[in-house]
């Protein structure tokens, strides 16, 4: 499952790097700098997302207390770290051509930054807990309470108009209001953007899950010998 997920990943990469090179629209404002456009929201999308399973699992874990869900949510956290993290580097460096400056403390940036934090922070409290499972237990209350800001993230720009673009493509009123190449573009930077982060979160899964049959293995080789 992993494999072939990056595999379809990997490819649509490829796919969207020859999109953005060779065939989408320059933008007529900006120029060709738009076109981190096609990287920074595909960035942002699976940050939310990753996030979001994070706060879910976390939810689940806090309930019925399934190792499982746990390693989900810490799966989906790596995933919306690294990211989360191309999103904060994308976005500066399309800001220093737009706006004139590589970062702005305005509403949108600020809650986004904040939140990454946050979720630095739900590892800085696995690590650092004394108690392996009130660490993880721990763990998931900030996952949920971190995903709070993603709505917060989006409705920013509408509650609080300042130099970041509003929505072009989740525009309730209006609808998604991309020319159609630039849409196919984004859609296609969407799909394998996701498609890759399902094959890492996989993988970080199934890691987790040798690791546990490793150590009941450890426990119960004393007792055979």
């Amino acid at each position: 499952m992993a494999a072939a997920l990056g595999v379809l990943g990997v490819a649509g990469v490829l796919v969207l790097h020859w999109l953005v090179f060779f065939w989408v629209g320059t933008e007529r404002t900006m120029g060709i700098v738009q076109r981190i456009f096609y990287v920074h929201v595909p960035s942002a999308w699976v940050t939310f997302l990753a996030f979001g399973i994070t706060a879910l699992c976390g939810a689940a874990y806090l309930w019925l207390r399934d190792e499982r869900l746990d390693w989900a949510a810490q799966s989906a956290a790596e995933g919306g770290l690294v990211f989360g993290a191309i999103m904060l580097t994308s976005g500066p460096l399309w800001a220093a051509y737009a706006w004139g400056t590589p970062w702005t403390w305005e509403p949108r940036l600020t809650l986004t930054l904040l939140m990454w934090f946050v979720f630095v922070g739900y590892f800085l409290v696995r690590a650092s807990a004394e108690d392996r499972q009130a660490g993880k237990r721990m763990a998931a209350v900030v996952g949920v309470l971190g995903a709070l800001l993603i709505p917060l993230v989006h409705v920013s720009v509408l509650w609080f108009p300042s130099l970041h673009p509003q929505p072009v493509v989740l525009n309730v009123e209006e609808g998604p209001t991309l020319d159609g190449d630039m849409l196919i573009t984004l859609m296609t930077g969407l799909l394998a953007f996701t498609l890759i982060f399902f094959s890492v979160f996989c993988l970080r899964y199934g890691l987790e899950h040798m690791r546990y049959q490793r150590a009941l293995e450890m426990r119960e080789q004393p007792r055979a010998t």
